[in-house]
C-alpha cells in the first residue's frame, strides 16, 4: 500500500521565497497562533472582573472628557461669580466651587484633555525613543550594546523626578516641556525591558530559520524581532500611562505646567492647598481623580499582560 503525501498548504502572498523561508515563516505564525490562543482567554477572562471592567468605564469617561468636555461639564471652566466662591460640594456643584467662584468639576472636566495629552505624549516620547534604543542594543550586541546600556544605568541612577526638573530647567516651563521632560526620564528603563526581549527573541528557532533562509537582517529585525518583542512594550505603555499622570501633575504642581488659569489636574491641587482648612475640596476631589485614573491605567495594564493572568 503506497503512503499518499501530504501537501503543506501554500504559503500567503507576501511569504519569504524558497522552502526554508516558508518553513520559517509557517513555524512563526505556528508560534504566534498558539500565543494568541493563550493569551486572548486570559484577556477574556480579566473583562468578566469587575475591577477591570470599572477600570475601563472610568477611562473611556476620562476619554470622552478629554475628547468632548462639553458633553459632561457643558460650563465655562474660566467664568466664576464671586458671591458663589467656596462653597462645598452640592447638587447644583458637584465639586463645589473655588476662591472666586468657579465651579470645580467643570475645571476638572476641562482639565482632563491637558493632563491626558501632556501623560499621553510623554509616554510616547518615552516609548518609541526606549524601544528605539533598546532594539538596536539587542539586536546588534557588542559594543553597541554595552554602551546603550551604560548610559541607561547612568540615567536610571537619577530620580526620575529629578531628572525632569532638570530637562525642564533646560527647556522652560509649558505642558510639552513637562511632557518631553516627563518622557525622557523613562527612557532607560523602556530601552532595558525591549533588549531583554530583544534577546530573548534574538535566539527562538523561528529568528535561526529565518537567518538560514538567507533573509536580511533588516526584514528579520523588522519581520520576527520587532513584533515578538513589542508585547511587554505595549503593556508598559498603558503602565507608564499612569506613572505619566503622577509625574505631569507633579510638576504641574510645583509651577511648572501650564500657566493660569489653565486647569491641569495638578494645577489645581496646588491652587487649594491655601484653602484647606475651609475648602477641602479644592484638593481632594481633584486629587482623587488623578488617584482614580492611576489605579485604572495599572489595573487595566495587569489585565493587558497575560503572563499575569492568574493575578
Amino acid at each position: 500500500m503506497t503512503d499518499t503525501p501530504t501537501l503543506l498548504p501554500d504559503a500567503p502572498a507576501g511569504r519569504s521565497g524558497g522552502f526554508a523561508g516558508t518553513a520559517a515563516d509557517r513555524f512563526d505564525d505556528a508560534v504566534q497562533e498558539r500565543s494568541g490562543r493563550r493569551g486572548l482567554p486570559s484577556a477574556l477572562a480579566a473583562l468578566r472582573r469587575p475591577a477591570v471592567v470599572l477600570s475601563v468605564l472610568w477611562l473611556l469617561v476620562l476619554a470622552v472628557a478629554a475628547v468632548a468636555p462639553s458633553v459632561i461639564a457643558p460650563g465655562d471652566p474660566f467664568a466664576g461669580v464671586p458671591a458663589d466662591k467656596l462653597q462645598a460640594p452640592s447638587a447644583v456643584h458637584w465639586f463645589g466651587t473655588d476662591q472666586i467662584g468657579r465651579d470645580l468639576f467643570t475645571r476638572v472636566v476641562h482639565g482632563t484633555s491637558l493632563t491626558l495629552s501632556a501623560a499621553i505624549l510623554a509616554v510616547l516620547v518615552g516609548i518609541v525613543a526606549g524601544s528605539a534604543l533598546g532594539l538596536l542594543a539587542g539586536f546588534a550586541g557588542g559594543r553597541v550594546d554595552a554602551l546603550v546600556m551604560r548610559a541607561a544605568d547612568v540615567l536610571l541612577a537619577i530620580p526620575g523626578l529629578l531628572l525632569s526638573l532638570a530637562i525642564i530647567t533646560a527647556l522652560g516651563f509649558g505642558t510639552v516641556n513637562v511632557a518631553i521632560a516627563v518622557g525622557a526620564a523613562s527612557i532607560a528603563s523602556v530601552a532595558r525591558i525591549m533588549r531583554s526581549e530583544v534577546l530573548r527573541v534574538r535566539s527562538s528557532p523561528y529568528v535561526e530559520a529565518a537567518r538560514a533562509s538567507g533573509n536580511r537582517e533588516l526584514r528579520v529585525l523588522w519581520r520576527h524581532v520587532l513584533p515578538n518583542s513589542a508585547g511587554p512594550v505595549i503593556v508598559l505603555a498603558v503602565l507608564e500611562l499612569g506613572g505619566a499622570i503622577l509625574a505631569v501633575s507633579a510638576l504641574s504642581f510645583l509651577g511648572y505646567g501650564a500657566a493660569p488659569p489653565a486647569a491641569e489636574w495638578g494645577s489645581l491641587v496646588s491652587g487649594g492647598r491655601d484653602y484647606l482648612r475651609n475648602a477641602w475640596w479644592l484638593t481632594t476631589l481633584p486629587g482623587i481623580a488623578i488617584i482614580l485614573t492611576v489605579l485604572a491605567t495599572g489595573r487595566v495594564s495587569r489585565a493587558l499582560d497575560t503572563r499575569g493572568g492568574r493575578r
